[in-house]
């Protein structure tokens, strides 16, 4: 699927794409004795140039999600990469990402997702990503492209927003501990208009050293 989107590059983020190893004004929020958020502004240097690459080359699909009783299509498009993140079929900057993440985390950071929201009326709803499923503690790290949109967290089981940021334009957004499991996040629809916004959800798919699974695995096929 080609992605059709209103994109309006940034005036201050041009240039080749650049990662910053020393994690420059990087500042952990501490969402309870458990979970926590890391956020590092403008971690990737030269943004527009990944979301151009990304709109043109990623192989975009729209998924269909259950909503109560009926399919519906979910409100983005989504495009990911299930080798690992050393493959040649991933875009060599999303490998970089992935690689960097792995030696500052302790962990390895080996699945890359990318999310497009079109503009105000592409979302996605209250949840905690699924590898919480399967392993006690997963990191699961957001690079946002384009346009700023809200990114709200809460407390599973609770109905009200207790963090919130506007992450875009490279800004980096890591969270760890038990977040995935005891705690939910959005993207919400807005009524204002604005451009096109790119997650890359980078992962990791094996435990940390230490680590447990929390249910057996399947057999590899």
């Amino acid at each position: 699927m080609r992605a059709e989107i209103d994109w309006q590059p940034s005036l201050f983020d041009g240039g080749p794409p650049m990662l910053d190893p020393s994690y420059t004004g990087i500042r952990r929020i501490v969402l309870d004795e458990r979970s926590w958020v890391d956020y590092c502004p403008s971690w990737l240097a030269g943004s527009d140039e990944v979301f151009d690459l990304l709109a043109g080359e990623a192989r975009w699909q729209q998924r269909t999600v259950r909503m109560y009783d009926h399919a519906v299509l979910e409100p983005r498009l989504t495009a990911g990469w299930s080798a690992d993140a050393e493959s040649t079929d991933a875009p060599p900057i999303l490998s970089d990402m992935a690689r960097e993440l792995s030696t500052r985390y302790g962990v390895g950071f080996d699945r890359i997702w990318v999310n497009l929201y079109r503009g105000g009326a592409d979302s996605v709803a209250w949840h905690g990503d699924r590898n919480r499923l399967v392993m006690t503690r997963p990191m699961v790290a957001t690079v946002s492209l384009g346009a700023r949109r809200k990114f709200l967290l809460r407390p599973r089981g609770t109905s009200r927003a207790v963090y919130r940021l506007e992450p875009g334009h490279g800004d980096l957004v890591v969270m760890g501990g038990h977040c995935q499991a005891e705690w939910e996040h959005t993207v919400p629809k807005t009524a204002k208009r604005v451009g096109a916004r790119m997650s890359v959800t980078i992962r990791h798919s094996q435990p940390a050293p230490g680590e447990q699974w929390l249910r057996e695995q399947p057999a590899a096929s």
